[in-house]
């Protein structure tokens, strides 16, 4: 039996003119009325109310700033596309802007506004807000609605869209959105990338904002230092709603109840706990805390957990080896530069891996290509030679230089992209779990050494040698100038 059988139409047009006007007052009622099929969940709602609280903040003239961290998948982004149309339609004459990391990101919230405020549901909760009816890119005295910029016709309020570090000149706003700022690990990772995207924050994004504007930061954590960290250090007032993957303690509500015991998850309806325990299992320690737990942590120390390795005198009992490497980071100059680096690894057949051997020093090019030959002959036949690309031309007439001195031997470059602290992650995941031994030698004090200040230590060249030597025991990799097997 349909279940609105019961009602007469009269009956469902003053529910859903109720309902409507609910959606007018409440934004948690709002995005249910405009999504009746939305995943509801504990923490769905919770950030509709943290989000109207916002608002009433913003219209008390307090300019609050509010960073929300949750883990990557979990509909942030949806409930912020949403709270742009209900702002728009609550103060039309609020100017906003939003800016991500990507052009389309940024038009695809733009796209999604126009089809929420075109649709027939929108115009009962705001009949007064509304857009032009046409495209409109510039035509003078026309309220504008294009891919970029969208005006409400009749009223001084606006939406537009930008990337971060795009143009804001000559736009003004009252509430501004950030969304991701930060591409991902390898941006997060570069300091130059970093500073970058703050001076645009700074100088750029927030000269733009009127005095009462206030600013919504939506973003994964990858580091300590990213904005979401340096505003938080500005701004010490900051509310910052924090959403890690998985519960690391039980969380108690407003309400003083229980909302979720620790090791559940943040929204099962979308991301299981099994689901989100075997997304664990591919992260490093470092990369699980900060991407799905929100808590990025200082990766020295914590990266390469040097307890977990294991020092062993001899090849484990019972295993053999399966296939030998010796990566060479060789980026050394002598008289106090870089060291140039070579570790022999080898993957055995239990499935865990044994560095065998590190040779390191500050040698001349010379004596570098001297000590690389001696390795290899030291290795002999059945050790395949891995020599570092840098980029750049020197750097490629340089690995080419030393894979040709090495004729005779399994010997080839390896073109790398990305910086080693990215390269280095599925090494860490294998340190951590316990299966990377050492053979014992009087190389191990400095390997472990460098291994537990990683990356913020001196040195990261052994670090880099075992995690191309890493990559090729468990496969060739993309980049390659030259294939071994």
């Amino acid at each position: 039996m349909n279940a609105h059988a019961q009602f007469t139409q009269d009956d469902l047009e003053l529910i859903d003119m109720l309902a409507a006007m609910e959606a007018r007052e409440s934004f948690w009622a709002f995005r249910q009325y405009m999504r009746p099929t939305m995943m509801k969940g504990w923490w769905v709602r919770d950030v509709a109310h943290q989000l109207q609280a916002f608002y009433d903040e913003l219209m008390a003239g307090t300019a609050p700033i509010m960073i929300l961290q949750a883990p990557p998948q979990h509909g942030k982004s949806w409930a912020i596309n949403d709270f742009i149309c209900w702002v728009l339609g609550r103060n039309p004459e609020l100017k906003q802007i939003f800016a991500s990391f990507s052009e389309r990101l940024g038009v695809r919230a733009n796209l999604y506004i126009q089809r929420v405020l075109d649709s027939d549901k929108y115009k009962r909760v705001f009949p007064d807000t509304r857009l032009n009816s046409s495209n409109v890119v510039t035509k003078s005295g026309q309220y504008l609605r294009n891919r970029e910029m969208l005006e409400v016709v009749g009223h001084e309020g606006s939406f537009r869209n930008t990337t971060v570090q795009g143009p804001v000149t000559g736009e003004g706003l009252d509430l501004g959105y950030i969304d991701d700022p930060i591409k991902g690990r390898a941006e997060a990772n570069s300091r130059a990338k970093r500073d970058k995207t703050w001076d645009w924050l700074t100088d750029d994004f927030y000269s733009r904002f009127s005095e009462m504007a206030g600013l919504i930061m939506i973003l994964t954590r990858w580091h300590i230092d990213d904005p979401a960290g340096r505003l938080q250090i500005e701004f010490p007032n900051v509310r910052v709603l924090r959403y890690p993957a998985i519960a690391e303690k039980n969380e108690i509500g407003e309400d003083g109840r229980v909302r979720r015991r620790k090791g559940e998850a943040l929204f099962p309806e979308v991301k299981s706990i099994d689901f989100l325990l075997r997304r664990k299992k591919l992260y490093t320690a470092a990369s699980w805390a900060s991407v799905y737990q929100q808590n990025p942590i200082v990766q020295g120390g914590e990266m390469f957990p040097v307890e977990n390795f294991t020092i062993v005198p001899m090849l484990p009992s019972g295993t053999k080896r399966v296939k030998s490497v010796r990566y060479w980071d060789k980026a050394g100059t002598r008289d106090g530069g870089k060291f140039s680096a070579g570790v022999l690894m080898t993957l055995l057949s239990d499935g865990r891996f044994l560095v065998e051997n590190v040779v390191r020093g500050q040698w001349g090019a010379l004596d570098r290509e001297v000590k690389i030959k001696t390795a290899a002959h030291n290795d002999g036949e059945n050790v395949s030679v891995w020599v570092e690309q840098e980029p750049g031309s020197g750097g490629k007439e340089s690995a080419e230089r030393t894979v040709l001195m090495l004729s005779g031997f399994k010997a080839a470059a390896d073109r790398v992209t990305g910086d080693k602290e990215t390269r280095a992650e599925p090494y860490a995941a294998q340190v951590q779990g316990g299966n990377v031994l050492l053979l014992s030698g009087d190389w191990n004090k400095a390997f472990k050494e460098e291994h537990e200040y990683f990356p913020n230590g001196p040195y990261k060249d052994q670090v880099d040698a075992a995690g191309g030597a890493f990559a090729k025991l468990v496969s060739v990799g993309k980049g390659r100038v030259g294939t071994l097997w």
